[in-house]
């Protein structure tokens, strides 16, 4: 689903039934977890998670004027998907996800390099979602943001 909605209170509101409890769910497990500094926004005609610009100025490489993304949730047209640039750009985080998760969702793990795709009749684990939102502040994503993305660009 692409969105034009300017606040998170219009993508709400645009979301199929079929998907909004989930969607409203993840969101109030996230906010409930999201380490301090981390700013809701709507990001990409999702809903975003990010490093705001009042603490970190340089803002995200490709386009400096937006904030630092983090994560992202969206309701797509067969499936809700969840970003965390966290499990693609640390593969010590990766591995303690997917390693977690097959322990505790009886599904196959359907994800691409930081989003993780819940399907009509998934299993969402929102107690895991919930640990892994913990397990980065925006001083480590900074950091590893800087050490993994921000370098390469300048090459």
């Amino acid at each position: 689903m692409t969105s034009d909605a300017k606040t998170v209170t219009d993508y709400l509101s645009q979301i199929p039934t079929e998907q909004k409890t989930s969607i409203e769910q993840l969101r109030k497990t996230i906010k409930k977890n999201l380490p301090e500094g981390f700013k809701e926004v709507m990001n990409y005609g999702m809903i975003g998670y990010v490093v705001p610009h009042s603490i970190y100025r340089d803002g995200y490489h490709c386009n400096p004027k937006l904030p630092l993304p983090f994560m992202a949730l969206a309701a797509q047209k067969n499936f809700i998907a969840f970003y965390h640039m966290g499990i693609y750009a640390d593969p010590q985080l990766l591995k303690w996800f997917t390693d977690s998760y097959v322990k505790l969702v009886p599904n196959k793990l359907d994800m691409g390099k930081s989003c993780l795709r819940f399907k009509k009749n998934s299993v969402i684990p929102y107690e895991l979602i919930g640990e892994l939102v913990q397990k980065m502040t925006t001083e480590d994503w900074i950091n590893l943001y800087e050490k993994n993305y921000k370098k390469a660009s300048k090459k």
